[in-house]
């Protein structure tokens, strides 16, 4: 037999219901990756669109992301789908985002948003697994 004392591993203790853990500093980010690429779509609608369709476009565009964001990401999402189709659909949000700049003739700041909005979505979706 030997020395090492027989130990099972215990799941980490559940937050008691009606509450969560706590917020940490990249579930900030991760939120406000979110909220620039919503008013990213919304900028991209109304100043790259002729005037009938730049009211369309600038309603629809963040309409249909935050919509995506509801039914599929959001952490009380309608559908619960498994973490890749989670995590493909963020990244549609976001590259939808990062393609709007770029379409704005701001690539430096598409691909800076891009780069942060990835890494943050990653880290907040590793942590989301463990």
């Amino acid at each position: 037999m030997s020395d090492t004392p027989n130990v099972t591993p215990v799941p980490p203790a559940e937050p008691a219901p009606g509450t969560r853990a706590p917020l940490s500093a990249i579930d900030l980010v991760a939120f406000v990756c979110e909220i620039l690429a919503f008013g990213t779509l919304a900028l991209w609608g109304f100043t790259m669109w002729p005037f009938p369709w730049n009211i369309v476009a600038g309603i629809a565009a963040p309409a249909v992301a935050i919509l995506l964001w509801a039914l599929f990401v959001s952490p009380r999402a309608v559908l619960a789908v498994h973490p890749f189709v989670r995590a493909i659909v963020e990244l549609l949000v976001y590259a939808s985002a990062t393609i709007a700049w770029w379409s704005m003739g701001n690539a430096w700041i598409g691909l800076a948003f891009g780069v942060v909005a990835v890494t943050a979505g990653v880290i907040a979706g590793r942590r989301r697994l463990s």
